[in-house]
């Protein structure tokens, strides 16, 4: 490890907020100090605005890999030098999803021979929309022990301060180019009863707004984050129906999460349960023909339990009276 930084992750560790040291920290610090890194693949969060926002596990790792493999070299070089990391010797690698099979499959040789490989993607987690599900992938089917500096994510920061419900989320990454494509993504998660999360390029932003309001509905609860942890970051809530309008003809710039509230629960009438009940209880089990009500029409199992509960019941109340 260079010198000069394993002294500032030391004087980092020891003054945190109250100025106290006890012996635990210390242990803790010399360890970082004395050890090598051990083998293997470690995918490193790095921030996605200010570079104060990386861990010091994230900055050990990057001082210490033996190899850097970087979906951009020059960012992780000026990362590593605004944090005093010195490459020296070692090796730093461009990589990402479309590099070839050659170099995924160099960095798993190397991580297998006993080298640490530290991957790192041009901004927040990979493999978050970012490069290295690939080379995770091939890293376990070698038996290489694959490990995570985690940090900094658009998504998770976004879910902070959108002001949605974050219990059940749905991440889908960018939705396809394609008009085609699109349309039937969002088909098939009009009715997910989760938070959806989404990046997209300033440049489609209006344009998705638009289809989303359509194929959603316009009452949705949504916010676009744009910026986020930056100088200029922007958060603009409302419904799909209201951001729709308000990104309509306007010009963005920055980078984009957007956050789609989950799916209205569909009021059902008892008739309609009730017949769709009788219908599957009329060729299924009551535990099966429970479960597909309850998926067909957005129920909860509790609900059509109880109403098949009670179909048995009426149905055993004649048999009863004779």
């Amino acid at each position: 490890m260079n010198v000069s930084f394993a002294g500032a992750i030391l004087s980092a560790t020891l003054c945190g907020s109250t100025g106290q040291v006890n012996d635990r920290q210390v242990k803790e610090s010399l360890e970082i100090l004395r050890n090598p890194l051990a083998p293997g693949l470690y995918f490193v969060a790095t921030p996605i605005g200010a570079a104060r926002d990386i861990t010091l596990k994230a900055l050990d790792v990057l001082a210490s890999a033996d190899v850097i493999a970087a979906e951009d070299t020059r960012t992780a070089r000026h990362l590593m030098q605004i944090h005093g990391i010195a490459l020296g010797e070692r090796s730093l690698i461009a990589y990402h999803d479309h590099s070839a099979a050659s170099v995924r499959d160099a960095l798993v040789e190397m991580a297998a021979a006993g080298k640490s490989v530290a991957c790192v993607s041009e901004a927040g987690t990979p493999m978050v929309s970012d490069p290295g599900f690939p080379l995770a992938r091939a890293a376990i089917a070698a038996g290489v022990a694959v490990h995570a500096a985690p940090g900094p994510s658009a998504m998770l920061a976004a879910l902070v301060v959108a002001g949605l419900p974050s219990d059940r989320v749905l991440f889908a990454g960018f939705p396809p180019a394609q008009s085609g494509a699109r349309s039937r993504m969002l088909e098939e998660l009009s009715n997910v009863p989760a938070t959806l999360v989404f990046y997209e390029s300033p440049k489609r932003i209006s344009r998705l707004l638009a289809e989303m309001a359509v194929s959603l509905g316009g009452d949705r609860d949504a916010a676009v984050c744009r910026e986020l942890t930056k100088r200029f970051e922007e958060v603009s809530r409302g419904s799909l129906a209201e951001l729709a309008e308000a990104f309509r003809g306007r010009e963005v710039r920055g980078e984009i999460v957007l956050l789609v509230g989950r799916a209205p629960v569909r009021a059902v009438e008892q008739n309609d349960l009730e017949a769709t009940l009788d219908e599957a209880l009329a060729r299924l089990s009551v535990k099966d023909a429970v479960a597909e009500v309850a998926s067909a029409l957005d129920l909860p199992r509790r609900r059509v339990y109880q109403a098949a509960l009670l179909r048995e019941k009426r149905d055993a109340r004649p048999e009863e009276a004779e």
